[in-house]
Order: C-alpha cells, then sequence, then structure tokens
C-alpha cells in the first residue's frame, strides 16, 4: 500500500545572496574597467596648467598616448636623470630612440584598422611642464615622419 504524504504548499523566499555577490562583482568589475582609461595619465608627468585648458569634447576614435617627462624620485619628485624621456610600454625611450618604436605603432594600427587609419589617428602627447618647447617639437617631428598627422597637447585646468 502506497503511503501519500501532504505537501504544504507555502510561499518560500528566494535565496538573493548569489544576485547580490552578482551586483558586487558588475560593480568592481566597471570600477575596475573605469579605471583603466586612466592608465595613460603617467603621474610621473606633471602637466602644464593652464586657464583654458578643458577636456576634449569628442574622444578620438584612434590615439596613441605617449607620455613625456622626468624619471623623478616618488618621495621628493625631484629628477633622478637631467634629461626627459618617454614612459612607452612600460619602458624609458629617448626622443631621439622613439622613431622605430612609432614606425611599429603605425604598421599595427594599419593591420588592424586599414592603411587609411593613421590619418585618423590622433597622437596625445602629454609632456612634463619642465619640458622645454623645442623637444616637443622634435618629438612632433618624429611622430610626423613615422606617418602621424594630428596631434593633441595636454595640460592641467589652472585653478582659479
Amino acid at each position: 500500500m502506497l503511503k501519500m504524504r501532504k505537501i504544504e504548499m507555502g510561499f518560500t523566499e528566494p535565496d538573493m545572496t548569489p544576485m547580490i555577490d552578482i551586483v558586487f562583482q558588475l560593480l568592481t568589475f566597471f570600477m575596475i574597467a573605469i579605471n583603466f582609461e586612466n592608465t595613460k595619465a603617467d603621474e610621473r608627468v606633471k602637466l602644464p596648467k593652464d586657464a583654458l585648458a578643458k577636456p576634449p569634447v569628442v574622444k578620438p576614435e584612434h590615439e596613441l598616448v605617449l607620455n613625456y617627462g622626468y624619471q623623478r624620485d616618488p618621495q621628493t619628485g625631484s629628477r633622478i636623470k637631467p634629461f626627459p624621456e618617454i614612459f612607452y610600454n612600460e619602458r624609458y625611450v629617448e626622443v631621439g630612440r622613439i622613431s622605430k618604436d612609432l614606425e611599429t605603432e603605425r604598421r599595427v594600427m594599419e593591420q588592424l584598422h586599414g592603411p587609411d587609419v593613421i590619418k585618423d589617428v590622433t597622437v596625445l602627447i602629454r609632456a612634463d611642464s619642465e619640458i622645454p618647447t623645442g623637444l616637443v617639437q622634435e618629438l612632433i617631428k618624429r611622430c610626423q615622419d613615422a606617418g602621424f598627422s594630428k596631434f593633441s597637447l595636454r595640460a592641467t585646468a589652472e585653478e582659479i
């Protein structure tokens, strides 16, 4: 003989723990993803201040960021080396030796986005405020020799 048990029907509340975990993981992911945009902003470069400095209205679709500054002591901020260098791919490169790297960047961009992409690439130069203008012009000249033609210089907004 079969015994039948009576199952009581009632309202059970769902376990919200997995949902809360997912929400926190999404928040963490987006916080990290947003901070990746700031990795281009190298703290070793002390940008010049200008009252007219403002962020760009439209972010360029293709850009190459070059941080140009001095190797500095993290505690004091004093220069370690007397001449400026470009912080490029986790290493220091002198302006006189950047041409090969710029050529490589151009070729990679052309392979990824087509041969006409080079005219749309904006070279964003973040130069330290203590670097003489002539050295920044030399960097721009080397970029032009590599085929880049659009440039943007960065400064921080001066507090009024």
